[in-house]
Protein backbone atom coordinates (compact mmCIF):
# COMPACT_ATOMS: atom_id res chain seq x y z
CA UNK A 1 0.00 0.00 0.00
CA UNK A 2 0.88 3.75 -0.13
CA UNK A 3 3.23 4.33 -3.45
CA UNK A 4 2.17 6.40 -6.15
CA UNK A 5 -0.37 6.53 -8.77
CA UNK A 6 -1.88 9.32 -10.95
CA UNK A 7 -5.36 10.38 -11.74
CA UNK A 8 -8.08 8.96 -13.99
CA UNK A 9 -7.58 9.76 -17.85
CA UNK A 10 -10.35 7.96 -18.87
CA UNK A 11 -13.58 10.23 -18.02
CA UNK A 12 -16.86 8.39 -19.53
CA UNK A 13 -19.02 11.56 -19.68
CA UNK A 14 -22.67 11.37 -18.54
CA UNK A 15 -25.04 14.09 -18.37
CA UNK A 16 -23.59 16.17 -15.70
CA UNK A 17 -21.36 13.46 -14.38
CA UNK A 18 -18.32 12.58 -15.36
CA UNK A 19 -17.49 9.14 -13.43
CA UNK A 20 -13.81 8.45 -13.16
CA UNK A 21 -13.12 4.83 -13.67
CA UNK A 22 -10.59 2.89 -11.68
CA UNK A 23 -8.70 0.78 -14.07
CA UNK A 24 -7.19 -1.92 -11.86
CA UNK A 25 -8.98 -4.87 -10.17
CA UNK A 26 -7.26 -3.46 -6.50
CA UNK A 27 -9.17 0.15 -6.99
CA UNK A 28 -10.13 2.14 -4.19
CA UNK A 29 -13.59 1.76 -2.58
CA UNK A 30 -15.58 4.74 -2.13
CA UNK A 31 -15.21 6.69 0.80
CA UNK A 32 -17.95 5.45 2.79
CA UNK A 33 -16.73 1.89 2.71
CA UNK A 34 -12.78 3.20 3.11
CA UNK A 35 -13.59 5.26 6.50
CA UNK A 36 -15.02 2.91 8.83
CA UNK A 37 -13.18 4.43 11.98
CA UNK A 38 -15.06 1.87 14.08
CA UNK A 39 -18.66 0.18 14.52
CA UNK A 40 -20.46 2.92 13.75
CA UNK A 41 -24.65 2.78 14.05
CA UNK A 42 -27.05 1.85 11.90
CA UNK A 43 -27.58 5.12 10.41
CA UNK A 44 -23.46 4.49 8.98
CA UNK A 45 -24.34 0.88 8.57
CA UNK A 46 -27.84 1.70 5.77
CA UNK A 47 -25.95 4.21 4.41
CA UNK A 48 -23.09 1.96 3.57
CA UNK A 49 -25.92 -0.58 2.36
CA UNK A 50 -27.04 2.45 0.59
CA UNK A 51 -23.53 2.94 -1.42
CA UNK A 52 -23.36 -0.95 -1.83
CA UNK A 53 -26.21 -0.93 -4.07
CA UNK A 54 -25.77 2.15 -6.05
CA UNK A 55 -22.11 3.48 -6.48
CA UNK A 56 -19.89 0.12 -4.57
CA UNK A 57 -18.32 0.69 -8.17
CA UNK A 58 -17.74 4.18 -8.62
CA UNK A 59 -14.72 4.88 -6.86
CA UNK A 60 -14.57 8.93 -7.57
CA UNK A 61 -16.44 11.28 -9.78
CA UNK A 62 -15.19 14.62 -11.57
CA UNK A 63 -18.19 16.92 -11.95
CA UNK A 64 -18.62 19.46 -15.06
CA UNK A 65 -20.56 21.21 -16.96
CA UNK A 66 -22.19 20.18 -20.47
CA UNK A 67 -22.10 23.64 -21.85
CA UNK A 68 -18.29 24.19 -19.86
CA UNK A 69 -17.47 26.41 -23.28
CA UNK A 70 -19.72 28.91 -22.40
CA UNK A 71 -20.04 29.05 -18.51
CA UNK A 72 -16.11 29.45 -18.46
CA UNK A 73 -15.61 32.16 -21.24
CA UNK A 74 -13.81 33.98 -18.50
CA UNK A 75 -11.71 31.58 -16.91
CA UNK A 76 -8.75 30.70 -17.28
CA UNK A 77 -7.57 26.80 -17.95
CA UNK A 78 -7.97 24.83 -15.13
CA UNK A 79 -4.35 23.31 -13.99
CA UNK A 80 -3.96 19.95 -13.74
CA UNK A 81 -1.09 18.92 -11.30
CA UNK A 82 1.75 16.93 -12.33
CA UNK A 83 1.43 14.65 -9.84
CA UNK A 84 2.33 10.96 -8.74
CA UNK A 85 1.14 9.99 -5.68
CA UNK A 86 -1.66 7.15 -4.85
CA UNK A 87 -1.60 3.43 -4.11
CA UNK A 88 0.09 1.00 -6.07
CA UNK A 89 -2.70 -0.66 -6.58
CA UNK A 90 -4.82 1.97 -8.80
CA UNK A 91 -2.70 3.93 -10.70
CA UNK A 92 -4.96 5.64 -13.73
CA UNK A 93 -3.17 8.51 -15.66
CA UNK A 94 -4.40 12.77 -15.18
CA UNK A 95 -7.17 13.37 -17.12
CA UNK A 96 -6.84 15.67 -19.77
CA UNK A 97 -9.80 18.25 -20.80
CA UNK A 98 -9.22 19.87 -23.72
CA UNK A 99 -12.66 21.63 -23.41
CA UNK A 100 -11.29 25.09 -22.40
CA UNK A 101 -8.40 24.95 -24.42
CA UNK A 102 -8.84 28.43 -25.79
CA UNK A 103 -8.17 29.75 -22.53
CA UNK A 104 -4.72 27.80 -22.16
CA UNK A 105 -1.75 30.42 -20.95
CA UNK A 106 1.64 29.07 -23.46
CA UNK A 107 3.26 28.03 -19.66
CA UNK A 108 6.31 26.84 -21.89
CA UNK A 109 7.15 30.53 -22.83
CA UNK A 110 6.73 31.51 -19.03
CA UNK A 111 9.39 29.11 -18.52
CA UNK A 112 11.18 30.29 -21.25
CA UNK A 113 11.28 34.03 -19.60
CA UNK A 114 12.08 33.16 -16.25
CA UNK A 115 15.01 31.64 -17.16
CA UNK A 116 15.76 34.60 -19.61
CA UNK A 117 19.30 36.35 -18.68
CA UNK A 118 19.68 38.90 -15.97
CA UNK A 119 20.74 42.59 -17.17
CA UNK A 120 24.04 44.19 -15.77
CA UNK A 121 23.80 45.51 -12.78
CA UNK A 122 20.96 42.94 -11.76
CA UNK A 123 21.38 40.81 -8.17
CA UNK A 124 20.21 37.37 -9.34
CA UNK A 125 17.07 35.96 -7.80
CA UNK A 126 17.92 32.00 -6.90
CA UNK A 127 15.01 29.75 -5.53
CA UNK A 128 13.82 26.15 -5.56
CA UNK A 129 11.68 26.93 -8.85
CA UNK A 130 14.13 27.59 -10.89
CA UNK A 131 15.72 23.63 -11.06
CA UNK A 132 12.24 22.95 -12.86
CA UNK A 133 12.74 23.56 -16.15
CA UNK A 134 12.45 21.24 -19.24
CA UNK A 135 15.54 19.37 -20.02
CA UNK A 136 16.82 17.60 -22.92
CA UNK A 137 18.46 14.18 -23.34
CA UNK A 138 18.36 10.75 -21.96
CA UNK A 139 16.11 10.28 -18.45
CA UNK A 140 17.91 7.11 -18.13
CA UNK A 141 21.37 8.45 -17.78
CA UNK A 142 19.88 10.21 -14.75
CA UNK A 143 18.05 7.48 -13.04
CA UNK A 144 17.61 3.98 -12.74
CA UNK A 145 13.97 2.33 -13.37
CA UNK A 146 12.34 0.23 -11.03
CA UNK A 147 9.02 -1.52 -10.71
CA UNK A 148 5.99 0.43 -12.74
CA UNK A 149 3.53 1.62 -10.47
CA UNK A 150 0.77 2.39 -12.51
CA UNK A 151 -0.08 2.47 -16.34
CA UNK A 152 -2.79 4.37 -18.61
CA UNK A 153 -3.48 5.47 -22.17
CA UNK A 154 -1.23 8.30 -21.82
CA UNK A 155 2.15 6.15 -20.60
CA UNK A 156 3.41 4.82 -17.09
CA UNK A 157 4.31 5.27 -13.95
CA UNK A 158 7.56 4.61 -12.62
CA UNK A 159 9.63 4.22 -9.16
CA UNK A 160 13.08 5.53 -9.69
CA UNK A 161 16.65 5.67 -8.47
CA UNK A 162 18.48 8.91 -8.64
CA UNK A 163 22.02 7.36 -10.00
CA UNK A 164 23.79 9.98 -8.18
CA UNK A 165 22.22 10.42 -4.98
CA UNK A 166 20.40 7.24 -4.57
CA UNK A 167 17.20 9.59 -3.86
CA UNK A 168 13.85 7.95 -4.70
CA UNK A 169 11.63 9.60 -6.73
CA UNK A 170 8.64 8.45 -8.89
CA UNK A 171 8.64 9.59 -12.47
CA UNK A 172 5.53 9.58 -15.14
CA UNK A 173 6.24 9.03 -18.51
CA UNK A 174 3.46 10.44 -20.89
CA UNK A 175 3.98 9.35 -24.83
CA UNK A 176 4.13 12.63 -27.15
CA UNK A 177 2.08 10.61 -29.37
CA UNK A 178 -0.80 10.60 -27.84
CA UNK A 179 -0.80 14.14 -26.62
CA UNK A 180 -2.60 16.78 -28.58
CA UNK A 181 -1.02 20.15 -28.42
CA UNK A 182 -3.40 21.36 -25.72
CA UNK A 183 -2.33 18.54 -23.54
CA UNK A 184 1.25 19.40 -23.70
CA UNK A 185 -0.05 23.06 -23.12
CA UNK A 186 -1.71 22.22 -20.52
CA UNK A 187 1.24 20.23 -18.91
CA UNK A 188 3.28 23.00 -18.86
CA UNK A 189 0.98 25.33 -17.14
CA UNK A 190 0.50 22.35 -14.80
CA UNK A 191 4.15 22.35 -13.67
CA UNK A 192 4.54 26.03 -13.33
CA UNK A 193 1.57 25.76 -10.94
CA UNK A 194 3.22 23.26 -9.44
CA UNK A 195 6.83 24.01 -9.52
CA UNK A 196 5.87 27.34 -7.55
CA UNK A 197 4.21 25.90 -4.70
CA UNK A 198 6.96 25.45 -1.84
CA UNK A 199 4.85 24.32 1.63
CA UNK A 200 5.86 21.31 3.70
CA UNK A 201 2.40 20.16 3.10
CA UNK A 202 2.43 20.35 -0.72
CA UNK A 203 3.66 17.36 -3.27
CA UNK A 204 6.53 18.51 -4.70
CA UNK A 205 7.45 18.26 -8.45
CA UNK A 206 11.78 18.12 -9.24
CA UNK A 207 12.39 17.95 -12.77
CA UNK A 208 10.90 17.65 -16.27
CA UNK A 209 12.70 15.71 -19.12
CA UNK A 210 12.06 15.21 -22.47
CA UNK A 211 13.66 13.09 -25.54
CA UNK A 212 12.21 12.48 -28.96
CA UNK A 213 8.98 10.11 -28.15
CA UNK A 214 7.96 11.09 -24.14
CA UNK A 215 7.74 13.83 -21.88
CA UNK A 216 9.10 12.78 -18.48
CA UNK A 217 7.84 14.18 -14.74
CA UNK A 218 9.82 13.82 -11.62
CA UNK A 219 8.07 14.07 -8.44
CA UNK A 220 8.40 13.54 -4.85
CA UNK A 221 7.49 9.61 -3.76
CA UNK A 222 4.97 9.27 -0.94
CA UNK A 223 5.15 5.99 0.36
CA UNK A 224 2.73 6.40 3.86
CA UNK A 225 -0.47 5.70 2.11
CA UNK A 226 -4.10 7.99 2.16
CA UNK A 227 -5.29 9.84 5.04
CA UNK A 228 -8.04 6.82 5.31
CA UNK A 229 -6.36 3.88 5.16
CA UNK A 230 -3.46 5.00 8.28
CA UNK A 231 -6.40 5.75 9.70
CA UNK A 232 -8.38 2.19 9.66
CA UNK A 233 -5.31 1.04 10.92
CA UNK A 234 -4.96 2.77 14.47
CA UNK A 235 -6.22 1.33 17.29
CA UNK A 236 -7.22 4.69 18.73
CA UNK A 237 -8.73 8.10 17.20
CA UNK A 238 -9.54 10.87 19.10
CA UNK A 239 -9.94 14.80 18.21
CA UNK A 240 -6.25 15.91 18.57
CA UNK A 241 -5.69 13.62 15.41
CA UNK A 242 -8.34 14.90 13.83
CA UNK A 243 -7.06 18.81 14.68
CA UNK A 244 -3.64 17.36 13.23
CA UNK A 245 -4.10 16.55 10.07
CA UNK A 246 -6.98 18.76 9.50
CA UNK A 247 -4.80 21.38 10.47
CA UNK A 248 -2.10 20.36 8.14
CA UNK A 249 -4.15 20.45 5.30
CA UNK A 250 -6.00 23.72 6.02
CA UNK A 251 -1.97 24.76 6.09
CA UNK A 252 -1.52 23.92 2.67
CA UNK A 253 -4.90 25.38 1.38
CA UNK A 254 -3.88 28.77 3.18
CA UNK A 255 -0.82 28.37 1.31
CA UNK A 256 -2.64 28.00 -2.20
CA UNK A 257 -5.07 30.47 -1.59
CA UNK A 258 -2.49 33.58 -0.59
CA UNK A 259 -0.91 32.68 -3.83
CA UNK A 260 -4.31 32.75 -5.41
CA UNK A 261 -4.21 29.37 -6.42
CA UNK A 262 -7.59 27.08 -5.79
CA UNK A 263 -7.13 23.52 -5.50
CA UNK A 264 -11.05 22.60 -6.46
CA UNK A 265 -10.58 18.56 -5.42
CA UNK A 266 -9.44 18.38 -1.64
CA UNK A 267 -10.56 14.98 -0.65
CA UNK A 268 -9.22 12.25 1.33
CA UNK A 269 -7.96 10.33 -1.54
CA UNK A 270 -5.59 13.43 -2.25
CA UNK A 271 -4.36 13.63 1.12
CA UNK A 272 -1.55 11.04 1.48
CA UNK A 273 1.57 10.06 4.23
CA UNK A 274 4.97 10.82 3.50
CA UNK A 275 6.12 7.75 4.97
CA UNK A 276 5.06 5.14 7.29
CA UNK A 277 6.51 6.84 10.36
CA UNK A 278 3.37 6.82 12.52
CA UNK A 279 4.14 10.64 13.12
CA UNK A 280 4.47 11.16 9.42
CA UNK A 281 3.22 14.68 8.25
CA UNK A 282 0.55 14.49 5.33
CA UNK A 283 0.85 16.27 2.10
CA UNK A 284 -1.65 17.24 -0.38
CA UNK A 285 -1.67 16.07 -3.80
CA UNK A 286 -3.38 15.82 -7.28
CA UNK A 287 -3.97 19.55 -7.88
CA UNK A 288 -5.41 18.26 -11.72
CA UNK A 289 -8.29 20.95 -11.43
CA UNK A 290 -6.05 23.61 -9.53
CA UNK A 291 -6.22 27.15 -11.30
CA UNK A 292 -5.20 31.27 -10.39
CA UNK A 293 -7.97 32.72 -9.92
CA UNK A 294 -9.01 36.50 -9.57
CA UNK A 295 -10.41 37.87 -6.59
CA UNK A 296 -12.67 40.13 -8.46
CA UNK A 297 -14.10 37.11 -10.84
CA UNK A 298 -16.22 34.40 -9.65
CA UNK A 299 -14.99 31.04 -11.13
CA UNK A 300 -17.84 28.70 -12.91
CA UNK A 301 -16.59 25.63 -13.90
CA UNK A 302 -18.47 22.38 -12.62
CA UNK A 303 -15.00 20.29 -10.94
CA UNK A 304 -14.96 18.36 -7.84
CA UNK A 305 -15.89 14.69 -6.67
CA UNK A 306 -19.88 14.76 -5.30
CA UNK A 307 -19.33 13.87 -1.66
CA UNK A 308 -17.17 16.98 -1.48
CA UNK A 309 -18.17 19.21 -3.55
CA UNK A 310 -19.37 23.10 -2.34
CA UNK A 311 -23.31 23.93 -3.62
CA UNK A 312 -21.97 26.96 -4.97
CA UNK A 313 -19.61 25.31 -7.49
CA UNK A 314 -22.81 23.42 -8.86
CA UNK A 315 -24.59 26.40 -9.17
CA UNK A 316 -21.31 27.66 -11.29
CA UNK A 317 -20.82 30.68 -9.42
CA UNK A 318 -17.99 30.01 -6.96
CA UNK A 319 -14.51 31.24 -5.36
CA UNK A 320 -11.61 30.03 -3.48
CA UNK A 321 -13.83 29.01 -0.56
CA UNK A 322 -14.62 26.00 -2.02
CA UNK A 323 -12.13 24.72 -0.81
CA UNK A 324 -12.96 25.58 2.62
CA UNK A 325 -16.43 23.46 2.17
CA UNK A 326 -14.49 19.81 1.40
CA UNK A 327 -11.83 20.31 4.62
CA UNK A 328 -15.28 20.51 6.46
CA UNK A 329 -16.36 17.37 4.54
CA UNK A 330 -13.25 15.97 5.30
CA UNK A 331 -13.18 17.06 8.89
CA UNK A 332 -16.65 15.51 8.97
CA UNK A 333 -15.97 12.48 8.34
CA UNK A 334 -12.40 11.74 10.09
CA UNK A 335 -14.43 12.80 13.60
CA UNK A 336 -17.59 10.00 12.95
CA UNK A 337 -16.74 8.18 9.60
CA UNK A 338 -19.23 8.59 7.26
CA UNK A 339 -19.99 12.27 4.93
CA UNK A 340 -22.76 14.30 6.04
CA UNK A 341 -24.13 14.23 2.36
CA UNK A 342 -25.08 10.58 0.84
CA UNK A 343 -27.47 9.05 -1.24
CA UNK A 344 -28.40 6.33 -3.08
CA UNK A 345 -27.25 7.57 -6.06
CA UNK A 346 -24.82 10.41 -7.37
CA UNK A 347 -27.91 12.81 -8.34
CA UNK A 348 -29.02 12.21 -4.99
CA UNK A 349 -26.10 13.05 -3.16
CA UNK A 350 -26.00 16.52 -5.40
CA UNK A 351 -29.36 16.94 -4.94
CA UNK A 352 -28.26 17.01 -0.70
CA UNK A 353 -25.17 18.96 -0.87
CA UNK A 354 -27.59 21.66 -2.82
CA UNK A 355 -30.04 21.35 -0.03
CA UNK A 356 -27.13 21.75 2.52
CA UNK A 357 -29.04 20.19 5.52
CA UNK A 358 -27.02 17.80 8.15
CA UNK A 359 -26.93 17.07 11.42
CA UNK A 360 -24.97 15.62 14.41
CA UNK A 361 -26.45 12.33 15.04
CA UNK A 362 -26.40 12.06 18.74
CA UNK A 363 -25.72 8.23 18.64
CA UNK A 364 -22.23 8.87 16.66
CA UNK A 365 -21.66 12.51 17.82
CA UNK A 366 -22.25 12.81 21.49
CA UNK A 367 -18.92 11.76 22.45
CA UNK A 368 -17.52 14.71 20.44
CA UNK A 369 -16.36 18.27 21.37
CA UNK A 370 -19.06 21.25 21.18
CA UNK A 371 -16.34 23.50 19.45
CA UNK A 372 -15.83 20.44 16.98
CA UNK A 373 -19.02 20.54 15.80
CA UNK A 374 -19.25 24.28 15.66
CA UNK A 375 -16.23 24.38 13.60
CA UNK A 376 -17.45 22.23 11.34
CA UNK A 377 -20.73 24.53 11.21
CA UNK A 378 -19.02 27.54 10.07
CA UNK A 379 -16.98 25.48 7.47
CA UNK A 380 -20.20 24.05 5.99
CA UNK A 381 -21.85 27.34 6.08
CA UNK A 382 -24.55 27.52 2.81
CA UNK A 383 -22.98 31.33 2.12
CA UNK A 384 -19.38 31.28 1.00
CA UNK A 385 -19.51 35.06 2.35
CA UNK A 386 -20.15 33.42 6.02
CA UNK A 387 -18.09 30.87 5.85
CA UNK A 388 -14.73 30.71 7.55
CA UNK A 389 -11.59 31.70 5.14
CA UNK A 390 -8.31 29.54 5.74
CA UNK A 391 -6.70 31.95 7.83
CA UNK A 392 -9.65 32.31 10.22
CA UNK A 393 -10.51 28.27 10.12
CA UNK A 394 -6.57 27.75 11.33
CA UNK A 395 -7.54 30.49 13.88
CA UNK A 396 -10.22 28.64 14.86
CA UNK A 397 -10.75 27.60 18.92
CA UNK A 398 -11.00 24.39 18.33
CA UNK A 399 -8.07 23.95 16.14
CA UNK A 400 -6.51 26.02 18.88
CA UNK A 401 -7.51 23.80 22.09
CA UNK A 402 -6.55 20.40 19.97
CA UNK A 403 -3.55 21.42 17.85
CA UNK A 404 -1.54 23.23 19.80
CA UNK A 405 1.81 24.96 18.39
CA UNK A 406 4.85 24.73 20.84
CA UNK A 407 7.55 26.65 21.06
CA UNK A 408 10.15 26.59 18.47
CA UNK A 409 13.69 24.57 18.78
CA UNK A 410 16.89 27.10 19.76
CA UNK A 411 19.04 24.75 18.06
CA UNK A 412 17.35 25.53 14.57
CA UNK A 413 17.34 29.39 15.37
CA UNK A 414 20.82 29.60 15.95
CA UNK A 415 21.26 26.99 12.91
CA UNK A 416 19.74 29.78 11.27
CA UNK A 417 22.19 33.16 13.05
CA UNK A 418 24.80 30.75 11.63
CA UNK A 419 24.08 30.44 8.22
CA UNK A 420 26.84 32.09 5.71
CA UNK A 421 26.59 32.18 1.91
CA UNK A 422 28.11 35.13 0.47
CA UNK A 423 28.50 34.40 -3.47
CA UNK A 424 25.78 33.56 -5.77
CA UNK A 425 27.36 30.15 -6.39
CA UNK A 426 26.98 28.87 -2.86
CA UNK A 427 23.68 30.20 -2.54
CA UNK A 428 22.71 28.25 -5.65
CA UNK A 429 24.08 25.18 -4.85
CA UNK A 430 22.75 24.63 -1.27
CA UNK A 431 19.67 25.78 -2.57
CA UNK A 432 19.85 22.63 -4.97
CA UNK A 433 21.22 20.49 -2.51
CA UNK A 434 18.12 21.14 -0.09
CA UNK A 435 15.44 20.82 -2.62
CA UNK A 436 16.74 18.39 -4.83
CA UNK A 437 19.55 16.16 -2.92
CA UNK A 438 18.04 16.02 0.69
CA UNK A 439 15.82 13.42 2.06
CA UNK A 440 12.00 13.05 3.09
CA UNK A 441 13.18 12.96 6.42
CA UNK A 442 15.64 15.72 7.04
CA UNK A 443 12.90 18.17 5.62
CA UNK A 444 10.66 16.90 7.79
CA UNK A 445 12.14 17.38 10.57
CA UNK A 446 12.11 21.12 9.90
CA UNK A 447 8.56 21.07 9.05
CA UNK A 448 7.08 21.24 12.49
CA UNK A 449 9.73 24.41 13.38
CA UNK A 450 8.87 26.29 9.89
CA UNK A 451 5.09 26.05 11.33
CA UNK A 452 6.24 27.28 14.42
CA UNK A 453 7.92 30.25 13.43
CA UNK A 454 5.06 30.98 10.78
CA UNK A 455 2.57 33.15 13.28
CA UNK A 456 0.15 33.81 10.60
CA UNK A 457 -0.22 30.53 8.27
CA UNK A 458 0.53 31.96 5.74
CA UNK A 459 3.74 29.38 4.24
CA UNK A 460 6.45 32.33 4.64
CA UNK A 461 8.51 33.45 7.53
CA UNK A 462 8.10 37.40 7.54
CA UNK A 463 10.66 39.81 9.46
CA UNK A 464 8.26 40.04 12.26
CA UNK A 465 7.70 36.11 12.85
CA UNK A 466 11.52 36.34 12.50
CA UNK A 467 12.16 38.78 15.14
CA UNK A 468 9.55 37.32 17.34
CA UNK A 469 10.68 33.87 17.05
CA UNK A 470 14.42 35.25 18.00
CA UNK A 471 12.75 36.91 21.25
CA UNK A 472 12.03 33.46 22.40
CA UNK A 473 15.92 33.47 23.41
CA UNK A 474 15.64 36.30 25.33
CA UNK A 475 17.32 38.56 22.48
CA UNK A 476 16.45 42.15 23.03
CA UNK A 477 14.52 43.35 20.16
CA UNK A 478 16.90 45.83 18.90
CA UNK A 479 19.27 43.21 18.64
CA UNK A 480 16.81 40.56 16.95
CA UNK A 481 15.81 42.97 14.39
CA UNK A 482 19.60 43.56 13.64
CA UNK A 483 20.35 40.25 13.37
CA UNK A 484 17.23 39.20 11.25
CA UNK A 485 17.51 41.99 8.99
CA UNK A 486 21.46 40.33 8.18
CA UNK A 487 19.61 37.02 7.59
CA UNK A 488 16.82 37.84 5.40
CA UNK A 489 19.48 39.29 3.14
CA UNK A 490 21.67 36.13 3.15
CA UNK A 491 18.68 33.69 3.21
CA UNK A 492 16.35 35.09 1.09
CA UNK A 493 17.61 34.35 -2.49
CA UNK A 494 14.38 34.72 -4.77
CA UNK A 495 14.63 38.18 -3.14
CA UNK A 496 10.37 37.90 -2.16
CA UNK A 497 11.12 40.42 1.14
CA UNK A 498 10.18 36.45 3.05
CA UNK A 499 11.69 33.58 3.82
CA UNK A 500 9.72 30.71 1.72
CA UNK A 501 10.06 27.03 3.44
CA UNK A 502 13.11 25.75 0.92
CA UNK A 503 15.16 28.98 1.78
CA UNK A 504 14.14 28.28 5.83
CA UNK A 505 15.42 24.75 5.29
CA UNK A 506 18.39 25.72 3.86
CA UNK A 507 19.34 27.55 6.23
CA UNK A 508 17.80 25.60 9.50
CA UNK A 509 19.35 22.25 8.53
CA UNK A 510 22.88 21.48 9.98
CA UNK A 511 25.21 22.94 7.76
CA UNK A 512 28.12 19.92 8.33
CA UNK A 513 24.92 17.50 7.12
CA UNK A 514 24.16 19.44 4.36
CA UNK A 515 27.77 19.86 3.19
CA UNK A 516 28.83 16.74 3.76
CA UNK A 517 31.93 15.14 1.34
CA UNK A 518 29.26 12.34 0.39
CA UNK A 519 26.88 15.32 -0.84
CA UNK A 520 29.29 17.76 -2.00
CA UNK A 521 30.46 14.87 -4.09
CA UNK A 522 27.60 14.37 -5.42
CA UNK A 523 26.50 17.60 -6.33
CA UNK A 524 29.72 18.29 -8.27
CA UNK A 525 28.97 15.04 -10.56
CA UNK A 526 25.45 16.22 -11.24
CA UNK A 527 26.62 19.65 -12.32
CA UNK A 528 30.24 18.22 -13.89
CA UNK A 529 27.74 16.98 -16.83
CA UNK A 530 30.55 15.43 -19.10
CA UNK A 531 32.85 13.94 -16.17
CA UNK A 532 35.78 16.14 -16.89
CA UNK A 533 36.56 16.96 -13.26
CA UNK A 534 35.37 20.99 -13.91
CA UNK A 535 32.24 23.13 -14.34
CA UNK A 536 31.62 25.09 -17.38
CA UNK A 537 29.25 28.02 -17.71
CA UNK A 538 27.47 25.67 -19.98
CA UNK A 539 26.87 23.05 -17.61
CA UNK A 540 25.58 25.48 -14.62
CA UNK A 541 23.51 26.88 -17.27
CA UNK A 542 22.00 23.11 -17.99
CA UNK A 543 20.57 22.69 -14.59
CA UNK A 544 20.10 26.71 -13.42
CA UNK A 545 19.10 27.99 -16.94
CA UNK A 546 20.36 31.36 -18.62
CA UNK A 547 22.98 33.46 -16.49
CA UNK A 548 24.23 35.86 -18.57
CA UNK A 549 27.67 37.31 -18.90
CA UNK A 550 27.62 39.72 -15.84
CA UNK A 551 26.62 36.37 -13.40
CA UNK A 552 28.75 34.19 -14.75
CA UNK A 553 31.76 36.31 -14.57
CA UNK A 554 30.90 37.20 -10.46
CA UNK A 555 30.87 33.86 -10.11
CA UNK A 556 34.13 33.25 -11.79
CA UNK A 557 35.19 35.81 -9.72
CA UNK A 558 34.06 34.33 -6.27
CA UNK A 559 35.21 30.65 -7.18
CA UNK A 560 38.02 30.74 -9.91
CA UNK A 561 41.43 30.90 -7.91
CA UNK A 562 43.50 30.18 -10.97
CA UNK A 563 41.39 32.17 -13.33
CA UNK A 564 41.01 29.56 -16.19
CA UNK A 565 37.24 30.09 -16.72
CA UNK A 566 35.85 27.05 -15.01
CA UNK A 567 35.35 25.82 -11.83
CA UNK A 568 37.50 22.58 -10.54
CA UNK A 569 36.28 20.51 -7.73
CA UNK A 570 38.86 21.90 -5.21
CA UNK A 571 37.86 25.61 -5.96
CA UNK A 572 33.95 24.56 -6.03
CA UNK A 573 34.65 22.42 -2.16
CA UNK A 574 36.61 25.80 -1.00
CA UNK A 575 34.04 27.75 -2.41
CA UNK A 576 31.13 26.02 -0.40
CA UNK A 577 33.34 25.14 3.09
CA UNK A 578 33.78 29.35 2.81
CA UNK A 579 37.92 28.22 2.28
CA UNK A 580 40.14 31.61 0.84
CA UNK A 581 40.99 30.98 -2.43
Amino acid sequence: MGSQCCKNNNIRCQEEVILQNEQTANASPNPLQKVSLSQQGSKKSQIEEDQQMNVAQQPGYCLESENNQDAEQQEEMPKKEIELIKKEESVPLTKIDSSDASHIITAKEEIKKKNEPQGPGVRIKLGHDIFVKLKEGSIGSHYNFGKVLGQGAFGKVWKVTHKTTGLVRAIKQLKKSSLIKEDEQRMFSEMNILKNLDHPHIVKLFELYQDENNYYLVTEYLSGGELFDRIKKMSSFSENIAADYIRQILLATMHCHQQNIVHRDLKPENVIFINEDPNSQLKVIDFGTSRKFDNTKAMSKRLGTPYYIAPEVLNHQYNEKCDIWSCGIILYILLCGYPPFSGKSENQILDRVKAGKFNFDPEDWDQISKEAKEFITKLLRMDPNKRLSAKQALDDPWLVKYAPTSQVNKRVLDNIRQFRAQTILKQALMSYMITQMSTQKEISELQNEFKRLDINNDGYLSKEELIKGYQQLKLDYKYAQEEVDRMIDMIDINRSGMIDFSEFCMAAINQEKLLSVQRVEQAFKIFDLNGDGFISKQELESIMGDLGDDVWSQILSDCDGNNDGKISYEEFVRMLKNKKL
